[in-house]
């Protein structure tokens, strides 16, 4: 059989385009596969953490040392000291959050929206704290980078929202060493495209049987000066852990 240059051509350029789609599906498959991992590095089907915060500006700092359970779409976060804020606790069970006040002893429920407020007056918020955050379903994800920021090589990804997604970012980039495939920095952007607050990771250590970045700073671009930084001291994954935890009465406690 003999075939024309012209069939020739056009075979070899759908086979050409067949396997660039195939690639670009294999390369956004591994990019989906390696944000999903960093947002889970955190997370378990059950946690329990103790953490070190300092919340640091111009007026000076303050200390904080934290405990917090976590199962599914509950957590429980616990000040431990220092002894003025200690028994302050907040509880999320689903989609309902009550926070606990020692002082005056009171309980009170709040909106869901102040799991993306500021916590304790720090950079981060209850969401960042537990980890809940869904980039999978509230994002659509593309590579912007690969190679060098500074003197480590990274793979970049930018995360913007899927129509009608209820999140409060324009987008998100995330750089992910090469090396290790850890987290190296976090940008958050409103809608404009300005850099509202950026995330740093530093010092990996194998916790739990996994090796996770244990020192986060956040830092706010709108307070020059001020920062929030958390250092892990322990934490375990796949503990198990009662449901009396994640109820109001505990929350007293």
């Amino acid at each position: 059989m003999r075939w024309h240059k012209t069939t020739i051509g056009v075979l070899l350029g759908l086979i050409l385009l067949g396997l660039g789609q195939r690639c670009h599906a294999t390369e956004n498959q591994r990019a989906r596969e390696l944000v999903d991992r960093v947002a889970r590095l955190f997370s378990g089907k059950s946690s329990i953490a103790t953490l070190q915060m300092r919340i640091s500006g111009e007026n000076g700092q303050r200390d904080l040392t934290l405990k917090i359970w976590t199962q599914g779409e509950n957590a429980l976060v616990r000040i431990i000291s220092p002894e003025k804020d200690a028994g302050t606790a907040v509880l999320r069970i689903g989609s309902d959050i009550w926070y606990y006040l020692p002082k005056v002893n009171r309980t009170i429920k709040a909106p869901s929206s102040m799991t993306t407020m500021s916590w304790m007056g720090s950079g981060f918020t209850l969401d960042d704290l537990v980890k809940q955050s869904g980039l999978e379903r509230d994002y659509s994800l593309a590579t912007s980078f690969e190679g060098k920021r500074g003197e480590v090589p990274v793979y970049e990804y930018t995360l913007t929202p899927k129509p009608g997604a209820a999140v409060v970012w324009g987008k998100i980039v995330l750089q992910i060493r090469q090396a290790n495939l850890m987290p190296a920095w976090q940008g958050f952007y409103d809608e404009n495209g300005n850099l509202i607050r950026d995330l740093t990771f530093s010092d990996y250590k194998t916790m739990s049987g996994r090796l996770m970045p244990t020192r986060l700073v956040m830092r706010s671009t709108d307070k020059p000066g001020q920062q929030t930084t958390i250092v892990y001291q322990d934490i375990a994954f796949g503990v198990p852990i009662s449901a009396e935890t994640f109820s109001l009465s505990n929350l007293k406690r």
